[in-house]
């Protein structure tokens, strides 16, 4: 049932920032490179599966849950860790996230089984978990509002960067001085970023004049909404409920190719280690690039008629998934190659349509945490057992096999992207109704 929620004060202070446009930028330049560090640190893993299968004698299994507990508790977590650090100060809660995944990265160079490795990997999560939450809310509470658009896309995009950083640097660390080091060099960096981050930004500086002013008693606290309304708010329409439910299937297989890509390298095409790590990060580059043109050609399409943005969605979901089964059908080969990074190109191109319709679909006051909710749709049935499905299924039927069974996911994304559209017009009317 919708709720009517108009009224509702915002989440966050309306007043213009009055951060020194030069400290605005080092600020996000930290942050960003957290998200670099955030991203390396979840990858890495990926680079060195081959190495630990050898030398634990390690099942695909277990290795698909190496990676999954991760997106898992990013996924469990985000929403109660973003409402913790918005009261208990977002700069404050980024640099203990960042220690804590950094210190546990710096674990899983130092586990000597798979049961110390998956606690430093659980560890890991928790550190992750709202990172990304957290670090774009603080940066748009620092910029003016015309450039939040540019600034959402240009954080975001830390996070496939990162994941290539991760995997190539991971995979020639780990060839030259051994895997142990490639999650070592990831806990450094992290680490440095950490000082650097606890010496340089500061709340005070970073916050609004009016929260300011409320922190020291001159003003009343901002109000925000009650839980409830959020809730409701969130949940008002099948229509972004079916966003949610479709972006979370299309990034299922996104993570599977994220996670074994350079296994598959390395069994199929005979790659070492370190090669097959810079070549799956090719693919993963493809597809971060190929997620920013898919938003470009979204926007164009769908500026006369917005709710084109679901029928490209869908579009891309059959696409994808067709160009990627079509390939791990092939036998390994040039054309295998080209037709999975023709796929690669399009399997995350739902993320911008899914973030505009989640958009559309909420009440401005509540769009952080419906970004964090999409979040954790997207972690929950996508990121977090994309890895560990695929891993059961490599175990039971070979790692070829699984690749060519988990592009059908697309379709349970597609279906879902269907059901929004059938939906939308008149959801978004009643939305809008409610807010006159």
């Amino acid at each position: 049932m919708a709720v009517y929620i108009a009224d509702s004060p915002p989440i966050v202070s309306a007043a213009p920032p009055s951060v020194p446009r030069t400290y605005a930028w080092i600020v996000f330049a930290l942050t960003f490179g957290l998200l670099l560090s955030d991203y390396m640190s979840r990858q890495v893993l990926n680079a060195v599966f081959p190495i630990l299968k050898a030398e634990w004698s390690l099942s695909d299994t277990q290795l698909g849950s190496l990676s999954s507990i991760v997106a898992l508790l990013v996924g469990l977590l985000t929403f109660p860790l973003s409402v913790v650090a918005d009261r208990w100060g977002r700069v404050r809660s980024v640099i203990l996230m960042a220690g804590l995944w950094s210190l546990a990265t710096l674990a899983c160079a130092l586990a000597a089984s798979y049961n110390q490795m998956f606690i430093a990997r659980f560890f890991v999560g928790v550190g992750e978990a709202a990172y990304g939450s957290v670090g774009i809310a603080l940066i748009l509470s620092i910029f003016p509002a015309h450039m939040r658009s540019t600034l959402a896309s240009a954080f975001m995009a830390g996070g496939p960067v990162g994941s290539v950083i991760g995997m190539a640097l991971g995979g020639i660390v780990a060839t030259h001085f051994g895997w142990r080091w490639s999650f070592g060099a990831m806990a450094a960096f992290g680490l440095v970023l950490v000082i650097l981050y606890a010496f340089i930004v500061r709340e005070s500086r970073i916050s609004s004049e009016a929260e300011n002013a409320a922190r020291s008693g001159k003003a009343p606290a901002l109000q925000r909404p009650k839980l409830r309304t959020i809730f409701s708010g969130l949940f008002s329409s099948r229509a972004v409920i079916a966003a949610y439910i479709g972006s979370g299937l299309q990034l299922f297989i996104m993570a599977a190719m994220l996670a074994w890509l350079p296994s598959f390298l390395n069994r199929y095409y005979g790659l070492p280690t370190d090669k097959a790590g810079v070549a799956a990060a090719a693919f993963i580059l493809i597809g971060a690039i190929g997620m920013t043109v898919c938003g470009v050609i979204t926007d164009r399409v769908s500026r006369s008629v917005p709710s084109r943005k679901w029928t490209v969605a869908i579009a891309y979901a059959l696409i994808s998934a067709s160009l990627l089964l079509i390939g791990f059908m092939l036998p390994p080969g040039t054309a295998q190659l080209v037709l999975i990074a023709l796929g690669m190109a399009l399997v995350a191109g739902t993320t911008g349509p899914a973030g505009a319709m989640v958009a559309n679909l909420t009440h401005p006051s509540i769009h952080a945490t419906a970004f964090a909710t999409l979040t954790l749709a997207n972690n929950l049935l996508g990121l977090a057992p994309g890895p560990f499905v695929t891993g059961i299924l490599a175990d039971r039927i070979g790692l070829m096999g699984a690749m060519q069974v988990v592009p059908l996911i697309a379709l349970g994304a597609a279906a879902a992207f269907v059901i929004g559209k059938r939906y939308y017009a008149a959801d978004l009317q009643r939305m809008r109704a409610m807010q006159i």
